[in-house]
Protein backbone atom coordinates (compact mmCIF):
# COMPACT_ATOMS: atom_id res chain seq x y z
CA UNK A 1 0.00 0.00 0.00
CA UNK A 2 1.29 3.17 -0.61
CA UNK A 3 2.18 5.66 1.68
CA UNK A 4 -0.80 9.18 2.59
CA UNK A 5 1.43 11.66 1.19
CA UNK A 6 0.74 14.61 3.52
CA UNK A 7 0.18 18.79 2.75
CA UNK A 8 3.50 20.67 3.17
CA UNK A 9 3.73 24.28 4.97
CA UNK A 10 5.85 25.39 2.52
CA UNK A 11 4.12 25.12 -0.68
CA UNK A 12 1.19 26.27 -2.72
CA UNK A 13 -0.58 23.54 -4.70
CA UNK A 14 -2.70 25.58 -6.35
CA UNK A 15 0.14 27.04 -7.99
CA UNK A 16 1.30 23.82 -9.47
CA UNK A 17 -2.43 23.83 -10.80
CA UNK A 18 -1.77 27.02 -12.28
CA UNK A 19 1.65 26.38 -13.71
CA UNK A 20 0.94 22.56 -15.00
CA UNK A 21 -2.91 22.38 -15.96
CA UNK A 22 -5.04 19.50 -15.07
CA UNK A 23 -2.30 16.91 -14.83
CA UNK A 24 -1.67 13.31 -12.91
CA UNK A 25 1.00 14.52 -10.05
CA UNK A 26 3.37 12.26 -8.39
CA UNK A 27 2.49 13.86 -5.30
CA UNK A 28 -0.99 15.04 -6.08
CA UNK A 29 -1.76 16.56 -2.25
CA UNK A 30 0.64 18.98 -3.10
CA UNK A 31 0.66 19.05 -6.55
CA UNK A 32 4.30 18.84 -6.91
CA UNK A 33 6.47 16.46 -9.72
CA UNK A 34 3.90 16.11 -12.61
CA UNK A 35 3.89 13.34 -14.29
CA UNK A 36 2.06 13.61 -17.47
CA UNK A 37 4.34 13.62 -20.59
CA UNK A 38 8.26 12.49 -20.38
CA UNK A 39 10.05 15.72 -20.19
CA UNK A 40 7.96 16.18 -17.05
CA UNK A 41 8.84 12.61 -16.05
CA UNK A 42 12.25 12.73 -16.62
CA UNK A 43 12.33 16.07 -14.37
CA UNK A 44 9.88 14.54 -11.81
CA UNK A 45 12.47 11.62 -11.05
CA UNK A 46 15.36 14.11 -11.10
CA UNK A 47 14.14 16.40 -8.51
CA UNK A 48 13.27 13.96 -6.24
CA UNK A 49 16.49 12.67 -6.30
CA UNK A 50 17.86 15.54 -4.93
CA UNK A 51 18.30 15.16 -1.53
CA UNK A 52 17.33 18.85 -0.59
CA UNK A 53 14.00 17.99 -2.20
CA UNK A 54 13.20 14.64 -0.75
CA UNK A 55 14.07 15.69 2.52
CA UNK A 56 11.06 18.16 2.79
CA UNK A 57 8.83 14.27 2.53
CA UNK A 58 8.58 11.19 5.03
CA UNK A 59 10.71 8.16 3.86
CA UNK A 60 7.71 6.54 3.32
CA UNK A 61 6.37 9.40 1.01
CA UNK A 62 9.90 9.59 -1.42
CA UNK A 63 9.17 6.14 -1.88
CA UNK A 64 5.57 6.35 -3.15
CA UNK A 65 6.23 9.01 -4.79
CA UNK A 66 9.77 7.79 -6.67
CA UNK A 67 6.89 4.22 -7.35
CA UNK A 68 4.47 6.60 -8.76
CA UNK A 69 7.07 8.36 -11.41
CA UNK A 70 8.60 5.08 -11.99
CA UNK A 71 5.18 3.76 -13.22
CA UNK A 72 4.71 6.72 -15.04
CA UNK A 73 7.34 6.19 -17.13
CA UNK A 74 6.91 2.59 -18.12
CA UNK A 75 3.49 3.64 -18.99
CA UNK A 76 5.34 6.38 -21.77
CA UNK A 77 7.72 3.72 -22.20
CA UNK A 78 10.99 5.47 -21.37
CA UNK A 79 13.78 4.89 -19.70
CA UNK A 80 14.89 6.27 -16.11
CA UNK A 81 17.08 4.59 -13.19
CA UNK A 82 15.12 3.39 -10.89
CA UNK A 83 18.44 2.98 -8.37
CA UNK A 84 19.08 6.45 -8.09
CA UNK A 85 20.11 6.95 -4.43
CA UNK A 86 17.90 9.32 -1.81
Amino acid sequence: MSARIDRRDDVKPERGAQEYGDVEFADPVNNKYPIDNPKHIRAAWSYINHQDNAAKYDKDEVETIKKRIVKAAKKHDIEIQADAKD
